[in-house]
């Protein structure tokens, strides 16, 4: 059985639209593909003091149309290397949405309306929904259910922990 997983975090806010991009430029990228060394420049375009500012365990929330843009796997990275576990957005650019399942960013979709930049919110993932909780006001927020193989890949910390831990990695020797 599914247990219950809790991210408790400050709310980080960005709006609608936040393409991959302003994620992570692609000027930063021709210097380096080291997510780690990227991590320093995340969201530059938006605030040139946003990654500087962002502790362990932040959570971003934003609005409409997360990560559109180009579909490019290292601006989901660059988030989990700068310590951000959950990204809580109205919604996600489809590819994103999928980058960030495997790479085991927790991606929740919810209206986020009510959140604001400092708030303390806590990203429960269930069985049946998502829930948001906002300790500010206890507003809680539900967000679909998110189905059990995504979840799964979500326990292992991404589609390649996933794959190892259920046996399916073979090498071409047939062993894992």
């Amino acid at each position: 059985m599914l247990m219950t997983r809790e991210l408790v975090g400050r709310a980080r806010r960005v709006g609608d639209d936040v393409n991959t991009d302003y994620i992570v430029t692609s000027t930063r990228k021709r210097d380096t593909r080291d997510e780690k060394e990227l991590a320093r420049y995340l969201l530059e375009t938006l605030d040139p003091r946003f990654a500087s500012s962002i502790r362990p365990g932040d959570v971003l929330v934003a609005g409409r149309n997360f990560g559109c843009g180009s579909a490019m796997e290292i601006a989901v990275t660059v988030i989990l290397a700068a310590g951000i576990r959950a990204v809580v957005a109205q919604s996600f650019a489809r590819t994103f949405y999928r980058n960030a399942i495997n790479n085991g960013l927790v991606p929740v979709e919810c209206d986020t309306r009510s959140i604001a930049e400092g708030d303390t919110i806590t990203v429960r993932l269930g069985e049946d929904r998502i829930e948001v909780e906002d300790s500010r006001d206890g507003a809680v927020l539900i967000g679909g259910p998110m189905p059990r193989f995504m979840q799964d890949i979500l326990d292992a910390g991404g589609l390649v922990g996933y794959l190892r831990d259920a046996g399916r990695w073979m090498s071409d020797t047939g062993r894992a």
